[in-house]
């Protein structure tokens, strides 16, 4: 069988390796060249990444998109590329300076205010300690022996009169309420969780179009189950959202009686999440795997 060309070079005879961050291709005679078009034709090229959040595996977790910025990108330009890539969120942080970086994330039909599993991933992708500057203030993250770690604002539920009937008709809830952008529910049974079809065209009519519901765990390890829906904000079913677990923390800290606590979200990729709930903030925990890299060149 023929072995396919890559960017002009026979793929049989390439490795690869990074230089400055870039991704290269190498020949086995030594020759090294960036994939895709000739050199005199790429300006200012950026680099990209897709990693899967919270999980230890590929195709597993969130996926997110991590956008490296060497100055900050027209808002405009941002949302184009977070709907071109068509992940739950892609990370755009700007990397050129000294200090924090800033760092913005983008479904794909409009700018949020905080993603834990793109924030996840850009730490694994940058390495270390890392401090961010976002619209939900400064976080300070940390990627070591295989774990990412990230320090969040607490954002405990507020009981609420919301009626979830049309959303979830028939099912029965021990607890409604609301967290800053988020619709919360808990029932009693995990298997409800699992199973659950909800009305998506009633959630985006209703408030931000963001629910999950939770219930305890069923599983040993495991102190509670979620899913996560927002049509609100263009994603039918999230994955794994690190965010969420800032309100379901303190909910399940203050029900368990502890303030360590591991969170199943149980979309069909599926996804772990361990917290630790410090006073008003809570310290997310997950791992990552970069599934790809590359440049974007628009």
């Amino acid at each position: 069988m023929e072995t396919p060309a890559f960017g002009g070079i026979d793929a049989s005879s390439l490795g690869t390796r990074r230089d400055g961050g870039h991704l290269q291709v190498e020949t086995t005679s030594g020759e090294t060249r960036r994939p895709g078009p000739a050199a005199a034709d790429i300006v200012e090229d950026m680099r990209l990444y897709i990693v899967d959040a919270f999980t230890s595996e590929a195709f597993a977790g969130n996926s997110a998109g991590v956008v490296l910025l060497d100055s900050p990108g027209d808002a405009g330009w941002m949302q184009s590329v977070a709907a071109e890539l068509k992940h739950a969120e892609t990370a755009f942080v700007e990397v050129g300076g000294e200090g924090p970086k800033s760092l913005r994330w983008f479904t794909p039909e409009t700018e949020v205010d905080l993603c834990g599993h793109a924030t996840l991933a850009t730490t694994h992708v940058l390495g270390g300690e890392q401090t961010f500057t976002t619209k939900s203030g400064e976080l300070r993250c940390r990627a070591e022996d295989g774990w990412v770690s990230m320090d969040f604002p607490s954002d405990p539920p507020r009981e609420s009169d919301d009626d979830l009937s049309s959303i979830l008709p028939g099912l029965e809830f021990d607890y409604v309420g609301r967290s800053k952008h988020n619709l919360f529910a808990v029932v009693d049974d995990a298997s409800v969780v699992r199973s659950l079809v909800p009305d998506l065209a009633a959630l985006r009519a209703h408030w931000n179009g963001r629910l999950m519901v939770t219930a305890p765990g069923d599983v040993a390890g495991i102190d509670f189950v979620t899913r996560f829906f927002a049509p609100g904000v263009g994603i039918d079913e999230d994955p794994v959202t690190g965010s969420a677990h800032c309100v379901l923390a303190p909910c399940w800290a203050a029900r368990l009686g502890r303030d360590k606590l591991v969170g199943e979200q149980a979309s069909a990729r599926g996804g772990i999440v361990r917290m630790n709930l410090e006073g008003d903030r809570v310290l997310l925990s997950g791992q990552a795997v970069t599934v790809a890299s590359g440049e974007l060149h628009v």
